[in-house]
């Protein structure tokens, strides 16, 4: 993690990063951004628009423009899409360029939290419980991989995690400036 550098949230739809994010950023005094929402405002349309032209890996391709732009500002927080992850490019520029946190909660809490949702592409299914734990087991080893820091977001008061989440990058911060000054 580079010294003032970004706060990153990573984690499947429904896990609160949107919500999360825009607390943190307040708390900060920082922009907030969703990368979906800014893949809608630079296309013009919405996620199952692009999807349904374009396919995953078209939004896929679009997803990594802006992550990759986005990640070269400083002092943002940013929540990812919930596949970001899958591309190497994502992975790297949110790991060389900020604090990432994981948020993750029950299947349960997700398929409640998105059950009125009609813009998540990835549910538009016969069973979303299986795709969700199918998601979760594709994407966990990825999310783990580049998280410096993982949270239960659905347990805890939003409130009580975006403290946590300050105080663990605080801390972040803090171990990065002692390693920096020893080898001065």
């Amino acid at each position: 993690m580079k010294p003032a550098a970004n706060i990153y949230l990573i984690g499947l739809m429904g896990v609160g990063k949107t919500t999360i994010g825009k607390q943190l950023a307040k708390a900060l005094q920082w922009p907030f951004y969703d990368s979906d929402r800014v893949i809608e405002e630079c296309t013009g349309v919405d996620i199952p628009t692009i999807f349904s032209y374009e396919g995953e890996e078209g939004f896929r391709m679009r997803e990594q423009t802006v992550i990759h732009h986005l990640s070269a500002l400083q002092g943002i927080v940013m929540a990812t899409g919930g596949g970001a992850v899958l591309m190497p490019e994502n992975r790297a520029a949110i790991k060389e360029n900020g604090f990432v946190v994981y948020l993750h909660c029950s299947i349960d809490k997700i398929l409640h939290r998105t059950k009125h949702d009609t813009q998540r592409p990835l549910l538009r299914t016969d069973n979303p419980r299986q795709r969700l734990q199918t998601l979760l087991a594709q994407r966990d080893p990825l999310y783990t991989e580049c998280a410096d820091f993982k949270i239960d977001s659905g347990v805890l008061p939003t409130k009580t995690v975006v403290k946590t989440i300050l105080q663990q990058y605080q801390a972040a911060l803090e171990d990065h400036e002692r390693i920096a000054s020893c080898t001065k």
